[in-house]
């Protein structure tokens, strides 16, 4: 089978420029790649939301390819769904060394655990379903996260 100079780009892309290659915890690293993103260039809420946005559509494309790439559902190696839900986790949440920290682990959790109604995105084929579970997870974390600092407990 050919693979196409397209497809190829967009499992790069998925894949967070290798960053899915890690030899163990593709996803904790994929999720750390978003964060030092997030913290090299602090954008404001609404920038974040627009990189956000952009990153779900882009994702999903990427997943999408990604998948008939690797001929895998859903393949470990992309990590493209961990960058947008970790995006989702922390977009207009107070920012703060804690709460990014906080937005990392509980987000690691969601994202392993994927309760539901996680756990059904996952049965969505396509990027699509690659992409849905981690930004549903996203704003699980982000509930949280609003709660918590609203109420003040950090």
């Amino acid at each position: 089978m050919k693979i196409s100079l397209p497809q190829k780009i967009l499992s790069t892309i998925a894949t967070v420029w290798f960053v899915g290659y890690a030899p163990v915890a593709q996803g904790t690293f994929g999720t750390l790649a978003a964060l030092c993103f997030f913290v090299a260039l602090w954008p404001s809420d609404f920038t974040l939301l627009v990189i956000t946005a952009a990153v779900i559509v882009v994702g999903t494309v990427a997943a999408h390819a990604a998948e008939g790439y690797f001929d895998e559902k859903d393949s470990h190696r992309i990590v493209i769904d961990e960058v947008a839900g970790f995006f989702v986790s922390i977009l207009y949440v107070p920012k703060g060394f804690v709460v990014l920290i906080l937005a990392f682990f509980l987000f690691r959790a969601f994202d392993i655990i994927k309760p539901r109604p996680v756990n059904y995105m996952e049965r969505i084929r396509g990027g699509l379903g690659v992409m849905l579970d981690d930004v549903a997870a996203g704003i699980y974390v982000n509930i949280i996260l609003q709660i918590a600092t609203r109420m003040r407990f950090f």
